[in-house]
């Protein structure tokens, strides 16, 4: 489902949380940017790869742990403990026969519960005899550092944490944030966020129920890349067929990461902001997730 839009009909298997089989598709304009229609059908292949992308990694810190404390034997059955549902766009599964409308379970408009956030964060629970509540948007977070969704006065927050043996990422964020605030470039602002002793990175979730990420790797998909072309070049022309003029945001972009030297922005943390119900193209996204520097 694409908020209350059926685009295809899947058979998924529980045991993993993985598509098995698309059977049908019904709205093919609504497929996740960079899933086309072919002759025999749905490009499966690029079906398959975007799901997974919406599951935490399996090289992400803590996994191991959480999976046991979670009970589960893959971290990917987590996605359809939640229909799939995220904070970064308003993609989800219906499951056939279930009267479910988005207005009724988005996260955008409903609380959540923390239970998945705080074992993911190696966070005890008090009562042990209590289930955990597996209704919550840390099901489809992406990413090698830990990360976890907070309510804070009824706004959407994500905490991220840092690596060992210095957490600095946290701090770097806010640093960054600050230079680009000097700058005048467009970004996320960061804040620190203190939890047990521990420092966070915390930004508010510059989403709202009816726009959408999607991410510089999508875009990429949505046309061949001809050999002699660069991957700059080739975000460029296909943000240009998009109708997104990106070279400015994208030059602003590099010339942060240079004064930072930002060892990690990658194709999946910079990108263009969609119009869920309209998929009107709105602009590059501000730019986040600038943790990985300041040596």
């Amino acid at each position: 489902m694409h908020q209350n839009i059926p685009v295809a009909e899947l058979e998924m298997d529980e045991a993993t949380g993985l598509i098995q089989k698309v059977n049908q598709v019904f709205a093919p304009e609504h497929l996740p940017t960079g899933v086309s229609v072919k002759k025999d059908g749905v490009d499966r292949a690029a079906f398959y790869e975007w799901w997974v992308d919406r599951s935490i990694p399996m090289n992400r810190a803590g996994v191991s742990a959480a999976m046991k404390e979670l009970q589960l034997s893959d971290i990917r059955q987590l996605v359809l403990k939640t229909f799939g549902l995220s904070l970064s766009d308003q993609y989800w599964i219906k499951p056939v026969g279930q009267d479910l409308s988005w207005e009724q379970i988005n996260f955008f408009e409903h609380p959540f519960s923390e239970d998945v956030g705080d074992v993911l964060f190696g966070v005890k629970k008090q009562d042990t005899e209590q289930e955990i509540d597996f209704v919550s948007p840390d099901n489809t977070t992406d990413g090698y550092l830990k990360k976890r969704w907070k309510l804070i006065d009824g706004r959407r927050y994500l905490l991220k944490d840092g690596s060992q043996p210095f957490f600095q990422q946290p701090f770097n964020e806010v640093i960054a944030s600050e230079l680009m605030q000097h700058l005048g470039v467009r970004h996320v602002p960061y804040t620190l966020f203190w939890e047990n002793g521990k420092p966070y990175s915390v930004c508010e979730d510059f989403l709202t129920k009816d726009t959408e990420l999607v991410t510089a790797w999508r875009i990429m998909k949505t046309q061949k890349q001809a050999n002699s072309t660069s991957v700059y070049q080739h975000v460029c022309n296909c943000c240009a067929d998009l109708g997104v003029d990106v070279t400015t945001d994208l030059a602003q972009m590099i010339v942060v990461d240079y004064l930072i030297a930002n060892e990690d922005r990658h194709l999946n943390n910079f990108g263009l902001i969609r119009n869920a119900k309209t998929l009107e193209w709105l602009g590059s996204a501000p730019i986040f997730d600038s943790g990985s520097s300041l040596g």
